[in-house]
């Protein structure tokens, strides 16, 4: 599984950006501008939150793993697979999305004069803000699940004991 490059998600970010603010400026010529829903950095900071958690119970899980502590859970490395390919996932989705709001807040900073504009544009702050969040949840996720390097078989990942 190939990790997280931080260039692809600049890369995704910032053309759905330059594409959103582009349209944008289109749409308002014709006179409305879709709306930034106030849901979009409540969701996206929820994500977030899940990705942190799971992350942290996996580092601790781990941990007790690697301590040998008779209490210590087992972790499941399809199940650890799954929450990276999740996260790498997710990170993925909130630089798109956090792309398409920044460029949509960008092109609203020009009217903030206009109360539901200034909302709008809030709004979208908020967004790329949860957004970024989601990319490091996912990146802090994809760390701790990241095999040991074994030097004996030539840099091949060994799982996690138990």
């Amino acid at each position: 599984m190939k990790e997280l490059r931080i260039r692809v998600l600049a890369g995704v970010f910032v053309v759905a950006g330059i594409l959103s603010w582009a349209g944008a400026r289109l749409w308002n010529s014709l006179g409305t501008l879709p709306s930034v829903p106030v849901a979009a950095p409540i969701v996206l900071a929820l994500i977030a939150v899940v990705l942190a958690a799971t992350a942290l119970s996996l580092r601790a899980r781990l941990r007790a793993q690697r301590e040998r502590r008779p209490e210590a859970k087992g972790v499941d490395p399809l199940m650890a697979a799954r929450a990276v390919v999740f996260g790498q996932a997710s990170a993925l989705v909130a630089a798109l999305v956090a792309g398409m709001y920044g460029g949509t807040g960008v092109f609203l900073l020009e009217s903030l004069d206009i109360p539901a504009r200034r909302d709008q544009a809030v709004y979208a702050g908020f967004s790329v803000l949860a957004g970024i969040a989601v990319i490091a949840a996912a990146i802090f996720l994809e760390r701790v699940c990241k095999l040991p390097e074994d030097d004996e078989n030539n840099g091949a990942g060994v799982t996690p004991a138990g």
